[in-house]
Protein backbone atom coordinates (compact mmCIF):
# COMPACT_ATOMS: atom_id res chain seq x y z
CA UNK A 1 0.00 0.00 0.00
CA UNK A 2 2.99 2.23 0.84
CA UNK A 3 4.45 1.71 -2.84
CA UNK A 4 1.00 3.01 -3.88
CA UNK A 5 0.75 6.05 -1.73
CA UNK A 6 4.45 6.76 -2.98
CA UNK A 7 3.47 6.49 -6.57
CA UNK A 8 0.06 9.06 -6.02
CA UNK A 9 2.58 11.52 -4.32
CA UNK A 10 4.65 11.24 -7.13
CA UNK A 11 1.91 11.82 -9.47
CA UNK A 12 0.70 15.26 -7.38
CA UNK A 13 4.42 16.51 -7.41
CA UNK A 14 4.49 15.71 -11.53
CA UNK A 15 1.39 17.41 -12.27
CA UNK A 16 2.20 20.44 -9.94
CA UNK A 17 5.52 21.27 -11.80
CA UNK A 18 3.87 20.71 -15.20
CA UNK A 19 1.25 23.29 -14.04
CA UNK A 20 4.03 25.87 -12.66
CA UNK A 21 6.33 24.98 -15.86
CA UNK A 22 3.99 25.28 -18.17
CA UNK A 23 0.33 26.50 -16.91
CA UNK A 24 1.38 29.15 -15.04
CA UNK A 25 3.50 30.55 -18.07
CA UNK A 26 1.38 30.92 -21.13
CA UNK A 27 4.58 31.98 -23.11
CA UNK A 28 6.24 28.66 -23.12
CA UNK A 29 3.18 26.81 -24.84
CA UNK A 30 2.02 29.83 -26.69
CA UNK A 31 2.65 28.70 -30.32
CA UNK A 32 5.45 30.25 -32.96
CA UNK A 33 3.60 32.34 -35.56
CA UNK A 34 3.54 30.67 -38.91
CA UNK A 35 6.09 31.68 -41.42
CA UNK A 36 3.73 33.65 -43.28
CA UNK A 37 2.38 35.73 -40.41
CA UNK A 38 6.24 36.71 -38.37
CA UNK A 39 6.75 40.17 -37.55
CA UNK A 40 9.60 40.36 -36.41
CA UNK A 41 13.01 40.55 -38.57
CA UNK A 42 13.50 36.34 -39.77
CA UNK A 43 15.78 35.40 -41.62
CA UNK A 44 15.43 33.97 -45.21
CA UNK A 45 16.96 34.68 -48.67
CA UNK A 46 15.96 36.38 -51.61
CA UNK A 47 16.86 35.65 -55.98
CA UNK A 48 15.13 37.67 -58.95
CA UNK A 49 13.49 36.70 -61.86
CA UNK A 50 13.08 38.64 -64.71
CA UNK A 51 14.35 41.88 -66.74
CA UNK A 52 13.93 45.25 -65.55
CA UNK A 53 10.24 45.58 -67.28
CA UNK A 54 8.98 43.16 -65.45
CA UNK A 55 7.08 41.43 -67.88
CA UNK A 56 7.94 38.07 -66.67
CA UNK A 57 6.37 39.12 -63.21
CA UNK A 58 2.80 39.43 -64.71
CA UNK A 59 0.27 37.25 -64.16
CA UNK A 60 0.56 34.79 -61.30
CA UNK A 61 -0.25 32.01 -59.07
CA UNK A 62 -2.64 35.11 -57.10
CA UNK A 63 -4.54 35.83 -60.45
CA UNK A 64 -3.91 39.41 -60.28
CA UNK A 65 -3.01 39.62 -64.22
CA UNK A 66 -1.45 42.65 -65.22
CA UNK A 67 -0.16 43.94 -62.03
CA UNK A 68 0.28 47.35 -63.45
CA UNK A 69 -3.61 47.31 -63.90
CA UNK A 70 -4.28 45.81 -60.45
CA UNK A 71 -2.14 49.14 -58.98
CA UNK A 72 0.36 46.84 -57.80
CA UNK A 73 3.70 47.45 -60.25
CA UNK A 74 6.24 45.97 -60.03
CA UNK A 75 6.86 45.96 -55.85
CA UNK A 76 6.14 42.60 -55.78
CA UNK A 77 7.33 39.02 -54.60
CA UNK A 78 7.03 35.43 -55.77
CA UNK A 79 6.80 33.44 -52.17
CA UNK A 80 8.12 29.75 -51.71
CA UNK A 81 5.00 27.00 -50.82
CA UNK A 82 5.90 27.02 -47.25
CA UNK A 83 5.17 31.07 -47.27
CA UNK A 84 2.58 30.94 -50.28
CA UNK A 85 0.41 28.78 -47.60
CA UNK A 86 -1.73 27.17 -50.88
CA UNK A 87 -2.37 30.96 -52.01
CA UNK A 88 -3.56 32.29 -49.09
CA UNK A 89 -1.01 34.66 -48.44
CA UNK A 90 -1.82 36.36 -51.31
CA UNK A 91 -2.12 40.25 -51.26
CA UNK A 92 0.15 40.40 -47.71
CA UNK A 93 2.67 42.45 -47.51
CA UNK A 94 6.41 41.93 -46.40
CA UNK A 95 9.50 44.08 -45.43
CA UNK A 96 12.99 42.75 -46.87
CA UNK A 97 16.31 43.76 -46.22
CA UNK A 98 19.61 42.35 -46.16
CA UNK A 99 21.30 40.47 -43.72
CA UNK A 100 24.24 41.84 -43.83
CA UNK A 101 25.53 40.85 -40.29
CA UNK A 102 25.45 37.17 -41.31
CA UNK A 103 28.43 37.19 -43.86
CA UNK A 104 29.41 35.15 -46.45
CA UNK A 105 30.17 36.32 -49.87
CA UNK A 106 26.85 37.43 -51.50
CA UNK A 107 27.13 39.84 -48.66
CA UNK A 108 29.25 41.92 -50.45
CA UNK A 109 26.75 42.96 -53.11
CA UNK A 110 24.34 44.23 -50.53
CA UNK A 111 24.51 48.16 -50.72
CA UNK A 112 26.03 49.71 -47.46
CA UNK A 113 22.73 51.60 -46.38
CA UNK A 114 20.91 48.69 -45.87
CA UNK A 115 17.44 49.92 -47.44
CA UNK A 116 14.41 48.06 -46.43
CA UNK A 117 11.79 47.57 -48.88
CA UNK A 118 8.15 46.35 -49.27
CA UNK A 119 6.67 43.88 -51.37
CA UNK A 120 3.11 42.77 -51.80
CA UNK A 121 2.77 39.02 -52.35
CA UNK A 122 1.74 38.11 -55.91
CA UNK A 123 2.94 35.05 -57.07
CA UNK A 124 4.43 31.36 -56.14
CA UNK A 125 7.90 30.30 -56.57
CA UNK A 126 7.91 26.70 -57.49
CA UNK A 127 10.31 23.91 -56.21
CA UNK A 128 12.80 22.73 -58.44
CA UNK A 129 13.08 19.11 -56.82
CA UNK A 130 15.80 18.19 -59.61
CA UNK A 131 18.22 20.51 -57.30
CA UNK A 132 18.96 20.23 -53.73
CA UNK A 133 17.60 23.32 -51.52
CA UNK A 134 20.75 24.84 -50.72
CA UNK A 135 21.97 24.37 -54.59
CA UNK A 136 19.43 25.78 -56.51
CA UNK A 137 16.19 24.40 -55.30
CA UNK A 138 15.99 27.70 -53.46
CA UNK A 139 12.24 27.88 -53.06
CA UNK A 140 11.87 23.72 -52.11
CA UNK A 141 10.07 23.02 -48.94
CA UNK A 142 10.68 23.90 -46.22
CA UNK A 143 12.57 27.07 -46.96
CA UNK A 144 11.57 30.55 -47.01
CA UNK A 145 12.29 32.11 -49.83
CA UNK A 146 11.13 35.56 -52.05
CA UNK A 147 11.64 35.70 -55.79
CA UNK A 148 11.41 39.67 -56.93
CA UNK A 149 11.36 41.27 -59.76
CA UNK A 150 14.80 42.63 -60.76
CA UNK A 151 14.20 45.96 -59.81
CA UNK A 152 13.38 45.30 -56.64
CA UNK A 153 16.25 43.25 -55.85
CA UNK A 154 18.38 45.94 -56.96
CA UNK A 155 16.85 48.22 -54.35
CA UNK A 156 18.83 45.85 -51.86
CA UNK A 157 21.61 44.78 -53.77
CA UNK A 158 23.59 44.57 -57.28
CA UNK A 159 22.10 42.17 -59.63
CA UNK A 160 25.84 40.36 -59.77
CA UNK A 161 24.69 38.29 -56.80
CA UNK A 162 22.47 35.12 -57.92
CA UNK A 163 21.34 34.75 -54.31
CA UNK A 164 21.34 36.95 -50.89
CA UNK A 165 20.29 36.24 -47.52
CA UNK A 166 17.96 38.73 -45.74
CA UNK A 167 15.74 39.33 -43.15
CA UNK A 168 11.60 39.67 -43.53
CA UNK A 169 8.91 40.31 -41.33
CA UNK A 170 5.27 40.72 -42.31
CA UNK A 171 3.57 44.08 -42.30
CA UNK A 172 0.52 46.07 -42.77
CA UNK A 173 -0.46 46.86 -46.66
CA UNK A 174 -0.99 50.51 -47.36
CA UNK A 175 -3.23 51.08 -50.31
CA UNK A 176 -4.65 53.52 -52.30
CA UNK A 177 -8.71 53.62 -52.92
CA UNK A 178 -11.04 50.93 -51.59
CA UNK A 179 -11.05 46.83 -51.94
CA UNK A 180 -11.78 45.85 -55.52
CA UNK A 181 -13.83 43.54 -57.20
CA UNK A 182 -13.55 42.33 -60.71
CA UNK A 183 -16.46 40.33 -61.16
CA UNK A 184 -16.14 37.38 -63.61
CA UNK A 185 -18.35 34.38 -64.72
CA UNK A 186 -21.48 34.40 -65.69
CA UNK A 187 -25.38 34.56 -64.88
CA UNK A 188 -25.63 31.37 -63.09
CA UNK A 189 -21.73 31.37 -61.83
CA UNK A 190 -19.49 34.34 -59.90
CA UNK A 191 -16.24 34.35 -59.96
CA UNK A 192 -14.71 37.15 -57.89
CA UNK A 193 -11.76 38.36 -57.84
CA UNK A 194 -10.62 40.77 -54.70
CA UNK A 195 -7.48 42.84 -55.05
CA UNK A 196 -6.02 46.34 -53.57
CA UNK A 197 -6.36 45.03 -50.00
CA UNK A 198 -4.90 47.68 -47.20
CA UNK A 199 -4.37 46.12 -43.56
CA UNK A 200 -3.35 42.57 -43.28
CA UNK A 201 -3.93 42.40 -47.08
CA UNK A 202 -4.85 38.69 -47.90
CA UNK A 203 -8.31 37.28 -47.95
CA UNK A 204 -9.66 34.72 -45.74
CA UNK A 205 -13.29 34.39 -45.81
CA UNK A 206 -15.51 36.35 -48.41
CA UNK A 207 -19.22 36.48 -48.29
CA UNK A 208 -22.10 37.77 -51.06
CA UNK A 209 -25.83 38.46 -51.61
CA UNK A 210 -27.91 41.02 -53.83
CA UNK A 211 -30.66 42.91 -52.25
CA UNK A 212 -33.34 39.94 -52.68
CA UNK A 213 -31.02 36.87 -51.06
CA UNK A 214 -29.52 36.24 -48.20
CA UNK A 215 -25.84 36.25 -47.51
CA UNK A 216 -23.52 33.13 -49.14
CA UNK A 217 -20.01 31.97 -48.46
CA UNK A 218 -17.95 31.63 -50.86
CA UNK A 219 -15.48 29.54 -52.10
CA UNK A 220 -11.85 30.02 -52.83
CA UNK A 221 -11.11 29.37 -56.23
CA UNK A 222 -7.84 29.85 -56.81
CA UNK A 223 -5.33 32.58 -55.54
CA UNK A 224 -7.65 35.53 -54.62
CA UNK A 225 -10.63 34.39 -56.75
CA UNK A 226 -13.91 33.64 -54.95
CA UNK A 227 -16.48 31.81 -56.15
CA UNK A 228 -20.75 31.52 -55.84
CA UNK A 229 -22.79 29.80 -57.98
CA UNK A 230 -26.35 31.91 -57.37
CA UNK A 231 -27.66 34.10 -59.61
CA UNK A 232 -27.40 37.73 -59.34
CA UNK A 233 -28.44 39.66 -61.84
CA UNK A 234 -30.79 42.33 -61.76
CA UNK A 235 -29.93 43.04 -58.43
CA UNK A 236 -27.23 45.18 -55.98
CA UNK A 237 -24.37 42.97 -54.90
CA UNK A 238 -23.01 43.48 -51.19
CA UNK A 239 -19.83 41.59 -49.81
CA UNK A 240 -18.16 40.62 -46.31
CA UNK A 241 -14.68 41.04 -46.87
CA UNK A 242 -12.06 39.01 -43.66
CA UNK A 243 -8.21 38.85 -43.52
CA UNK A 244 -6.10 36.57 -42.20
CA UNK A 245 -6.02 38.37 -38.98
CA UNK A 246 -9.73 38.27 -38.12
CA UNK A 247 -10.22 42.44 -39.77
CA UNK A 248 -13.98 42.71 -41.54
CA UNK A 249 -15.19 44.64 -44.01
CA UNK A 250 -19.11 45.27 -44.81
CA UNK A 251 -19.58 46.47 -48.50
CA UNK A 252 -23.32 46.98 -48.88
CA UNK A 253 -24.64 47.93 -52.09
CA UNK A 254 -21.49 47.75 -53.82
CA UNK A 255 -22.93 48.02 -57.23
CA UNK A 256 -26.54 49.30 -58.42
CA UNK A 257 -29.17 46.65 -59.76
CA UNK A 258 -27.11 47.70 -63.09
CA UNK A 259 -23.65 45.83 -63.12
CA UNK A 260 -21.50 43.91 -65.61
CA UNK A 261 -19.52 40.74 -65.87
CA UNK A 262 -15.83 41.80 -66.63
CA UNK A 263 -15.91 45.23 -64.91
CA UNK A 264 -13.88 46.27 -61.63
CA UNK A 265 -16.31 47.97 -58.83
CA UNK A 266 -14.27 50.09 -55.77
CA UNK A 267 -15.77 50.21 -52.32
CA UNK A 268 -15.68 53.29 -50.55
CA UNK A 269 -13.83 51.67 -47.75
CA UNK A 270 -10.60 49.95 -46.88
CA UNK A 271 -8.90 48.36 -44.24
Amino acid sequence: MARFQDLAVLQSVACALAFVLLGSNPAMVEAYPAAWDVTTWTDSHVTFYGASDGIETMGGACGYGNLWWRGYGLETAALSDTLLNDGLTCGACYQIKCNIASGGYSTKWCYPSNPTIQVTATNRCPPNWDRPTNAGGWCNPPRTHFDLPLVMFERMAQAVAGIIPVKYRRVPCVKSGGIKFFLGGNPWFNLVLVYNVAGGGNVKNMQMRGDKTVWYTMKRNWGQFWECPIGFRGQKLSFIVTLSNGQVRVINNLTTELWYFGQTYEALTNF
